[in-house]
């Protein structure tokens, strides 16, 4: 090849082309920033809305259904679901993956301006961007032995949560625990009823007496006087003395119907952390940011946060998960060190020579510091996927490099001098290494534009390997032949030279000498090895059948997740009691450093649901993964009465934006509300029989007690009384109504009007109650409402804009996700009616769309290849040769996995197919020779494939065997999260010791027999087809 030679001659301009490769590389490494995985986050945005004391029906009719309205015509929303618990409405809204976040925030802002809302709300709807289901990358923690929570509460929101909120790729800083003080007016409604005021009369009086309006200035000649009304109540105790009315020629005060008190805003919630009650700053990252970058930043600020927060406030950082990703990325580049030694090794135990081994390995730092810098160009980061793409590219940018010198040397051994080798050489192999490389870069070329989440995760992958092979190729024919032509020992021609049998010492002479006799065999017994090849194939189809298929494995991430379940209508007092008896079981574990229980939050649902995080101690402190400690845990749990528990490993890769108990969602959708909720119940109870999955429950909540309070509107209108004041003096008097705030200098504190808490538990209560009538007449509550028991939701969700029940579940241990979601799919089918649908959700969505695209990815890589292959030999038939060796590499993938217990996820799939570019070398290697032989030598088809099958199995011997060094770092499973990954390194070995084995043998017989069919039909070529390096092929 001219272009080689060029090289050769020139080796100034080849040594400064490398070490610009190298100093670019070296830059682009420095200027990478570090991340676990590539951003592969949808882009969600979550609308939070309340309206103190609204029933869930109410908030999902009067709330999610207008905002749900206005959010369909935002161009890009993928999907859409709200849950409304009591008072409050969550509503998730996940965009395609090409919206652009910061415009479709935009306008989900503009959505919740249109939509007509009720007009109690005290505050408008507000947004994050952020995935409620995405789990914080930093829990910090803060308690007290001596302050009370209030005040702690005031340093967390003061100098932690809102400067944490300002940096960079924060998307929400949710605090879990917090104790927000509020001054809580509380009345006796007997001395209402006494004195014949009605609530809503004293609601007025504490918004008149606590006011903070700008009064304006005086001013002369000479100077201008601001005027500071102190009309603000700044404490709880002032509002007592406040007057609400006058009665017999007296006031009658605060104090005088009920009291004030100091008190916190939200009073039905808590968390602990190792026992204690804490105060707790969970930090959520934007989609899409880097969580290293955003963790380190976090951190910065804590030095400066913690010497404004006085000495009796403890803060801890209970969990951050940059330091599980710094230390998975330090082991996976440690993998990436060993596997380029393994390597190198392997080149100097085959070639025994230290130079032409330095030769060769030289073209692995090139190839992949090089690669740095092309990462750098496209704005990739340096996590486990890239890292783990150059780890396995370590085995196969050196092939070119071995191929090369290998031809060079065997020149050499001729007897020709070194020049004349390296040109000799070079120009013999060159067409083949183009081959080689190219073929095994296009591979990739249909996941570079894939869309979707695989395409997502799958990109940097790709286009990281591709770069490094398409590297090592130009090195292979550049620096390679240029330093072989120098620097490679010479050798004096001996008897041995150019015949393979007689090559190499003893040990390799009888490797082949084993390998002759099995090749003469098959060339002679060819319709025998056809039907061997055949059952092979045969055995592949099946084997990939029966395997069990699974998504994106789970990884120890130093803690786990228990999501709880009781009874509904459970108290706040009840359900701290349950869920701090969990927490109690899970701390005697060994492995748990802390768990941190949190009841009564709506981040995590109604009453009845609480969170527990564990955190585990390092792995060097415990013995057990985080699935081993779940397994562990989950037994014992159950001892708890009263409530239900649910653990999960929390994936690395969120992709659903529900919250639920079980990893797994299958969600039913129906405009028919009453047969939505009958069907899924049955399809409940029969989910939940199915062996193979476990933890089956679902969000649907309607059996919580209920007090249905029932007007009489004909008997109300005649004493006076609207249905406007009942639902008032209910709101007032049960809702935490908000009647007033207070305006300090660094927050704002509101006012909260209530009963006092004698009159709160039981609704006997109402009979005290005595509604106010606008002629001043008292009317008891009783006189115009009957009070009946009933059971109603709990929880009302949507998806979409329908309502909907969503069904989660868990695998069991040695049970598959594809067996799992097949199993569910058909007992949906089984049991839907046409009026109700059911769509998997989350990882379960995704897994199926990732069966299809990886099907399909496959399907693309082989026909890129046959392509490539087709124009590069100027033939329809010898690429099917080339091909033919890919059934025995998926063989060995499968039954490697199946061997080990693996399964085939999203990790071993792309192991498969980078097996679809790596077996085939092997094949150009024998047919490029096959080809130039009968061509230049005039050798029978026969003869020439039987020689280009001796003397090119050192070189397919010596670049498998430098792979499968490569790979087996990854296959053995070496460092942290190395489990996750070894499915993929498991697959490709597998795939390269059973491929090596066959196609060594089975390639040339297919040859021969497709060399003959080309002859048959009359379409063999009678001229050569042109090709680059002399190689030329008939078409």
């Amino acid at each position: 090849m001219q272009f080689t030679e060029t090289f050769i001659r020139r080796p100034v301009m080849t040594t400064l082309v490398m070490i610009s490769l190298l100093l670019f590389g070296v830059l682009g490494y420095l200027l990478l920033p570090t991340s676990d995985l590539p951003p592969v986050d949808y882009p969600t945005i979550q609308v939070n809305a309340s309206l103190p004391g609204a029933s869930p029906e109410t908030m999902a009719s009067a709330v999610a259904t207008p905002l749900e309205k206005q959010f369909s015509d935002i161009q890009g929303l993928a999907f859409m679901n709200s849950n409304n618990f009591q008072g409050n409405t969550n509503i998730n809204l996940q965009f395609d993956l090409s919206r652009n976040i910061d415009a479709a925030a935009q306008d989900v802002q503009a959505a919740i301006s249109a939509a007509i809302l009720p007009a109690g709300m005290p505050n408008p709807p507000t947004y994050k961007k952020v995935n409620a289901a995405q789990q914080p990358v930093l829990y910090l923690t803060m308690s007290s032995d001596f302050l009370p929570m209030t005040e702690v509460t005031y340093y967390a929101e003061t100098f932690l949560s809102r400067r944490i909120s300002t940096v960079q790729g924060v998307s929400q800083v949710v605090v879990y625990g917090e104790k927000l003080y509020a001054a809580r007016v509380q009345l006796d409604p007997k001395a209402l009823a006494t004195r014949g005021i009605g609530i809503g009369q004293v609601a007025a009086a504490v918004s008149a007496a606590n006011q903070n309006q700008a009064a304006g200035l005086v001013e002369d000649q000479h100077q201008a006087l601001t005027l500071e009304p102190q009309g603000q109540l700044m404490r709880a105790k002032l509002f007592n003395p406040v007057i609400v009315s006058y009665q017999a020629g007296g006031p009658v005060r605060i104090a005088d119907l009920g009291q004030a008190v100091d008190g916190v805003e939200w009073k039905r919630g808590g968390a602990w952390w190792k026992g204690k009650e804490s105060i707790v700053l969970a930090v959520k990252r934007q989609p899409g940011a880097n969580t290293v970058e955003v963790v380190e930043k976090i951190l910065a600020l804590l030095p400066a946060a913690r010497q404004q927060i006085p000495p009796a406030v403890n803060l801890e950082v209970m969990y951050d998960q940059s330091i599980i990703i710094k230390e998975s990325v330090r082991d996976v580049k440690f993998t990436l060190m060993l596997a380029v030694a393994l390597v190198v090794m392997v080149v100097f135990l085959f070639l025994k020579n230290l130079s032409a081994t330095v030769i060769t390995s030289l073209a692995v730092p090139l190839s992949l510091v090089a690669t740095f810098a092309v990462m750098y160009a496209f704005s990739f980061n340096l996590d486990t996927i890239s890292l783990m793409a150059l780890t396995l590219a370590v085995g196969f940018v050196v092939d070119d490099a071995i191929v090369m010198l290998e031809n060079i040397f065997r020149h050499l051994e001729m007897g020709k001098s070194r020049l004349q080798a390296a040109l000799d050489g070079a120009k013999e192999i060159g067409f083949t290494i183009v081959s080689m490389t190219l073929s095994l870069a296009v591979v990739f070329l249909p996941v570079v534009f894939m869309s979707g989440m695989v395409g997502r995760i799958l990109n940097e992958f790709a286009v990281t390997i591709t770069m490094a092979i398409l590297v090592s190729g130009l090195v292979s024919l550049s620096l390679t032949p240029m330093l072989a032509s120098r620097f490679l020992r010479e050798t004096k021609g001996d008897v041995g030279a150019g015949d393979p049998l007689k090559e190499g010492g003893p040990l390799w002479r009888g490797v082949m000498a084993v390998y002759n006799a099995m090749l003469r065999w098959c060339l002679h017994h060819r319709l025998i090895t056809i039907l061997i090849s055949l059952a092979l194939l045969l055995g592949t189809v099946q084997l990939f059948r029966v395997i069990p298929k699974g998504f994106i494995p789970s990884e120890d991430q130093d803690y786990l997740i228990a999501f709880t379940l009781a009874s509904e209508g459970i108290s706040f007092k009840a359900m701290e009691r349950h869920t701090n008896a969990l927490a109690a079981i899970m701390a005697q574990d060994p492995a748990v450093e802390g768990v941190l229980p949190v009841v009564g939050t709506s981040y995590f649902g109604a009453m009845n649901n609480s969170i527990l995080i564990i955190k585990l101690k390092d792995r060097e402190r415990r013995t057990a993964s985080a699935d081993q400690v779940m397994i562990r845990l989950r037994p014992r749990l159950f001892s708890v009465p009263g409530i239900l528990c649910f653990l999960q490993n929390p994936p690395a890769i969120q992709l659903s934006v529900q919250q639920t108990n079980a990893p797994y969602q299958f969600t039913l959708q129906s405009a028919e509300t009453d047969t939505l909720y009958k069907v899924s119940q049955q399809l409940l109870a029969k989910l939940q029989a199915l062996p193979q999955i476990r933890d089956v429950n679902s969000d649907l909540k309607i059996n919580s007690p209920q007090l249905s309070i029932v007007m009489d509107r004909d008997r109300a209108s005649t004493l006076g009384v609207t249905a406007a004041d009942i639902e008032n003096y209910l709101y007032s008097a049960f809702a935490d109504r908000q009647v007033s705030y207070i305006y300090a200098s660094s927050d704002t504190y509101k006012v909260i009007l209530e009963l006092l808490p004698q009159y709160q538990r039981q609704a006997a209560d109402l009979a005290d109650l005595y509604l106010a009538t606008k002629g001043g007449k008292m009317v008891p509550l009783t006189e115009v409402v009957s009070l009946e028991r009933i059971l109603g939701p709990l929880q009302v969700n949507h998806v979409g804009q329908l309502p909907s029940v969503t069904i989660s579940f868990n695998i069991r241990p040695g049970v598959s996700l594809g067996a799992a979601t097949a199993a569910v799919q058909q007992a949906a089918t089984e049991n839907l009616p046409p009026t109700v649908t059911g769509s998997f959700r989350g990882q379960a969505e995704e897994f199926e769309k990732s069966m299809t695209s990886l099907y399909l990815l496959l399907a693309l890589a082989v026909a890129v290849i046959y392509l490539l292959l087709g124009v590069l030999y100027e033939s329809f038939i010898h690429p099917i040769t080339v091909l033919a060796g890919l059934p025995s590499a998926a063989l060995g993938a499968l039954l490697t996995l199946w061997i080990f217990g693996e399964e085939m996820d999203l990790y071993a799939m792309v192991g498969i197919i980078m097996l679809v570019g790596i077996v085939k070398k092997n094949a150009i290697m024998m047919i490029d020779f096959a080809l130039e032989a009968e061509r230049s030598k005039g050798l029978s088809t026969l003869e020439s494939i039987y020689q280009g099958a001796l003397i090119r199995c050192r070189p397919i011997m010596m670049t498998s065997v430098a792979a499968f060094a490569g790979i087996l770092p990854i296959a053995i499973g070496v460092g942290a999260g190395g489990g996750s990954r070894q499915a993929l390194g498991l697959a490709v070995c597998g795939g390269l010791v059973v491929s090596q084995l066959v196609t060594l043998l089975i390639t040339p017989v297919i040859y021969t027999y497709l060399d003959q069919f080309q002859s048959w039909v009359g379409r063999r070529g009678k001229s050569p087809a042109p090709a680059a390096g002399g190689s030329n092929a008939r078409g």
